[in-house]
């Protein structure tokens, strides 16, 4: 593993992550100052999701068939970018444009990324990946701390700090990423076998379409509980626990900070005990700490949870990714599209219509419905066959002698 990229690309997606983490953060300013109902926010949630749903499988696509390394660089600068200038205007659609835009650019970066964490991770896939998913996750904490600090000082305008972030880490790649994908080539040639066992497996293996059917129907579900709790908390905490706006950002920092540790954590123990344990175990302890806040109105209470629900929402996630990318072997950048993809946008497509059912039922229903689908995702994940075990009877049939 090329610790030194890696670590690179988590940077990278820490930067871009920023913004999907400060636009929840955002919601309770847009409700308090623009006077917006659940059902405007959940639309802006939507704004960020429905068009990145096409746009990052595509791109997986177009990754496989032809590698764009300067993908990366205009993600991460169309995210910040978009995302910075929504709080300029008043207008609900012209603020809508913005984040689908900041969304669309979010969709871009994420598959060529990814593809690129596997070329550069050797043996240590699942490790690598949850790094690199580390640094979006810490971009998800980090995220609602700038976005209230600087709502806080200089207003809505003050969301324009997010350009800058975009602006800067867009510049870094663009000098940084030939360097790596040079790097890349002279290992290639030099005959560095981690490099060449990956494109080995991506020209020479096949893809299980209904493995990952089973996989994706696990995502949309996850996805759904991921968007639903990264969109209502902070409502929940202003509106039933009783905090202010700005404190209830800290409830969404607590819960990434979190995810940061989880998500490393989840990796190593992947890369040990196997990765459906991990997803399975996840998802058997996420429904139920769900529902426990679904009854919560003690503050101290409602932290406590952050704890156990982070860790189930956040440690199976480099889990899901390479479970992808081994079920489409021969299609890795798509496969990297779509987990990626879905884990982040699908959950925002349904986002409006829990925001109806929100403003017409109140949040602990909302929480309530939450927990029933992240029961289907802990049923999804007892139909995911074991790729190990998938690779040894492909062996086992193939012609001997």
């Amino acid at each position: 593993m090329n610790q030194k990229y890696v670590y690179l690309l988590a940077l990278a997606h820490l930067s871009c992550d920023i913004t999907s983490g400060a636009l929840p953060a955002i919601l309770p300013f847009f409700v308090s100052q623009y006077g917006m109902d659940y059902s405007s926010v959940a639309g802006l949630i939507f704004a960020s999701c429905f068009l990145s749903s096409i746009v990052q499988p595509a791109f997986g696509w177009l990754a496989d068939r032809k590698p764009q390394t300067w993908y990366m660089s205009l993600g991460v600068l169309l995210s910040g970018v978009a995302m910075g200038m929504a709080g300029l205007f008043r207008n609900y659609w012209i603020i809508f444009t913005m984040i689908t835009l900041s969304g669309i650019g979010n969709a871009i970066f994420h598959p060529e990324a990814a593809r690129m964490v596997n070329e550069i991770s050797g043996n240590k896939r699942a490790t690598a990946l949850s790094i690199f998913s580390v640094g979006g996750n810490a971009g998800f904490a980090v995220g609602p701390m700038i976005a209230v600090a600087s709502i806080t000082m200089f207003s809505m305008k003050g969301t324009a700090v997010l350009c800058f972030v975009g602006f800067i880490m867009a510049i870094i790649l663009m000098i940084l990423v030939p360097k790596m994908k040079a790097k890349i080539a002279q290992a290639t040639v030099s005959g560095n076998i981690a490099v060449e066992k990956s494109t080995e497996q991506e020209k020479n293996g096949e893809n299980d379409w209904k493995a990952f059917a089973y996989l994706t129907l696990l995502i949309v579900c996850s996805s759904i509980v991921f968007a639903g709790l990264r969109s209502f908390i902070p409502l929940y905490w202003v509106d039933v626990l009783g905090f202010s706006e700005a404190a209830a950002g800290s409830a969404l920092t607590l819960l990434f900070t979190l995810g940061v540790v989880t998500t490393f954590i989840g990796g190593l123990m992947a890369d040990r005990f196997g990765y459906l344990k991990v997803v399975r175990m996840s998802y058997i302890l996420l429904a139920p700490m769900i529902a426990l806040l679904s009854q919560t109105t003690d503050a101290v209470t409602g932290y406590l949870l952050m704890v156990p629900i982070g860790f189930a929402m956040f440690s199976p996630f480099s889990s899901v990714v390479v479970l992808g990318q081994s079920y489409l072997a021969r299609s890795i950048g798509f496969a990297s599209g779509v987990t990626l993809g879905l884990s982040f946008s699908v959950g925002g497509l349904v986002i409006p219509l829990i925001g109806w059912f929100a403003d017409h039922n109140g949040l602990t229903a909302t929480m309530e419905l939450l927990t029933m689908i992240a029961v289907l995702a802990a049923l999804f994940s007892f139909f995911l066959p074991d790729p190990k075990r998938r690779e040894i009877e492909d062996k086992a049939l193939q012609p001997h002698g």
